[in-house]
């Protein structure tokens, strides 16, 4: 078992936390929770020896062996399952031995580790590795493409496919969903409760941590405490640890009396349709876990929209893509004041191109979007983060769209998401991704929008923040449309679902959990078409060669001129990432820092947003197109 006794930690100057006790025994799930810099990754440092305690110890099994997920990856032209495979320490360890057993014609020796191979099921290993890739949102035939192709959310999807193939004792994962679409984190939440091992999960997705982890671990206060039960079972004890201080137990009662008033708002208005029923479930929930929020430092709201037209934004019969290459077919809606839609789909389906198609005409290759005359829109998606000033304060970004409000004014706004004091004035480049999008999201509600398309809001975000979020969309008064893998965003904020899915947007009548099981559904039917394909099955045997090779021709013409488009947007990438490496090169010159280079500083950053953007549009593309070829 995991032994942590009077455990202290410092991080320079500064006490993350200290005197800290717990035992973890093996096999056991648990949660770590805590504020950002309350030293949940320092805690992971200790335990793979990167760093020491300052008082105190911590002590595990010397045989365990632990897998972690790398942050970075370099570069490679070997293939990706390689990669994935090369977790699995003890099947590259025989495979290197059986090798030199092999060259020195030892038979007896290549017995042996034939025989160890079979004991792990080294055999299968490749399989297995290309089930983990798979269940992470990989097709097959990228499998086999190099490292070095993919973009950095890719890689890191990667490693995390490579932690899950070591043969490990304690798995250490560190915000693991971040990088994951919807139904990555539903294969991944499955995945982690089979695993057999002891499991440390540093996460922000409450509803990961619920479903997973028998234990929480939270971090605040300088103190490190163990509490047993999944996250609302922890927040249920912090609620009353708290109701005990009596200003606590005040803010409480207003919190609680603020949501159950909204929850009995939205059930006399609701329908018996599942997601509005499902909708009042999570509402509920969130009354019984708000007093647990009182002392958040984010309190936010947004600000009622100066117009409300109706209908905000129709899109008929719309073709949606990029150039000759289509994305969306025959698509229609009209979003209207008070709609709440969140798109449901697999990686590369087209959710974030249908995002853009509502923000703006920019992938309508045919068909009709029509604006309200008053429709301000604020979009928010991951590459905003890339384009905040990074020499600028927040104050200063505020203040460049809000010429007519007081320093004061925009202060005590900033300070509702958690910029305070100094932080106000200092520089957003040394800012960590949660920051950035939360300045981001501060920018976007103080333009008061009456259409809010959110795509994966939450990514770099804690548990604070989130929640924060989640009550504040509940009273937007616009339309909102939302792409999220966190469920309890969706669950506390969407009305209807809208699954995207073979060039098709269409409602989905289910909730949540019905999504879950089409998700486990249809990754089965890809399964069994898959070993179909490999095995050569009877039906495939019934039909005669010159047949089979008639269509076999037939699917190669039809797959040419995807093949075409796929090597010329793979030849379009390469060209972007050279160019924004140069770019890079450029940045980390001294010189252009200088006084004097202050507008060539701005015109080489802006560069670098718009080769980045364009580079995350055409490998978006590309994965989609991978899929097509599979």
């Amino acid at each position: 078992m995991i032994r942590i006794s009077s455990l202290s930690i410092r991080r320079g100057p500064r006490l993350l936390f200290e005197n800290s006790s717990m035992s973890i025994h093996p096999g056991q799930k648990v949660g770590v929770t805590g504020g950002n810099g309350t030293g949940k990754s320092s805690l992971f440092s200790l335990i793979l020896g990167e760093i020491a305690a300052d008082d105190g110890d911590l002590k595990l099994p010397e045989s365990w062996v632990i897998a972690h997920v790398a942050q970075e990856t370099p570069s490679l032209e070997r293939s990706a399952i390689d990669l994935v495979m090369d977790g699995d320490h003890e099947l590259r360890r025989l495979q290197r031995e059986l090798e030199v057993a092999e060259q020195s014609g030892d038979g007896l020796r290549q017995g042996e580790l034939f025989a160890q191979m079979e004991a792990i099921d080294g055999f299968n290993a490749r399989n297995r590795a290309a089930r983990l890739m798979q269940g992470l949102g990989f097709v097959v035939s990228q499998e086999n493409l190099p490292v070095e192709s993919f973009s950095g959310g890719w890689r890191m999807r990667l490693n995390l496919a490579q932690a899950l193939m070591a043969r490990s004792d304690l798995l250490l994962l560190d915000e693991p969903t971040n990088h994951l679409d919807l139904d990555a984190v539903f294969w991944l939440e499955d995945w982690l409760k089979q695993y057999p091992g002891t499991l440390l999960l540093i996460s922000h997705d409450r509803d990961v941590l619920d479903r997973v982890v028998g234990g929480i671990i939270n971090i605040e206060h300088q103190k490190m405490e163990l509490t047993s039960g999944n996250y609302s079972a922890f927040e249920r004890v912090r609620a009353e640890k708290m109701a005990q201080q009596q200003s606590a137990w005040e803010r409480q009662q207003r919190e609680k009396e603020h949501m159950h008033r909204f929850v009995e708002r939205f059930r006399a208005k609701a329908t018996k349709a599942k997601q509005v029923q499902s909708r009042i479930k999570a509402l509920e929930r969130m009354e019984a876990i708000a007093p647990a929020h009182v002392d958040s430092p984010f309190h936010f709201h947004f600000i009622q929209p100066e117009k409300l037209p109706h209908p905000m934004l129709t899109i008929n019969h719309a073709v949606a893509g990029y150039g000759d290459i289509v994305v969306l077919n025959d698509f229609s809606i009209t979003l209207n004041p008070g709609d709440r839609i969140a798109l449901l789909g697999r990686n590369g389906a087209g959710k974030s191109t249908l995002m853009k198609l509502m923000a703006s005409s920019q992938t309508l290759l045919l068909g009709e979007r029509s604006e309200a005359k008053h429709l301000q829109t604020g979009y928010f998606a991951q590459h905003q983060l890339e384009l905040l000033d990074l020499q600028a304060t927040p104050l200063l970004h505020l203040q460049r769209n809000h010429p007519d409000s007081t320093e004061q004014e925009l202060r005590d706004y900033l300070g509702s998401f958690g910029f305070r004091d100094d932080r106000v004035m200092e520089a957003v480049g040394p800012f960590s991704g949660g920051e950035k999008a939360r300045l981001v999201l501060a920018m976007i509600i103080r333009q008061r929008p009456n259409l809010l398309l959110l795509d994966e809001p939450t990514n770099h975000l804690d548990l604070e923040m989130r929640h924060a979020l989640v009550m504040a969309l509940q009273e937007f008064k616009g339309a909102l449309v939302v792409v999220s893998h966190d469920r309890y965003l969706l669950e506390g904020v969407a009305d209807q679902f809208m699954l995207v899915a073979d060039g098709e947007a269409e409602q989905f009548k289910g909730d949540l959990d019905d999504y879950g099981q089409w998700l486990r559904s249809s990754g089965k039917q890809v399964e069994a078409t898959t070993r179909e394909g490999d095995g050569g099955d009877t039906q495939r045997e019934n039909i005669n060669r010159k047949e089979q090779r008639r269509l076999d021709a037939e699917q190669r013409k039809q797959q040419a001129p995807l093949k075409r488009v796929v090597a010329r947007l793979e030849q379009e990438i390469e060209k972007l990432e050279v160019a924004r490496s140069d770019l890079e090169e450029r940045l980390a010159q001294p010189e252009i820092y200088e006084d004097g280079a202050k507008q060539k500083l701005k015109e080489v950053l802006q560069e670098k947003r718009e080769v980045d953007q364009k580079l995350e549009d055409k490998e978006e593309l590309l994965l989609t197109h991978y899929g097509d070829l599979a």
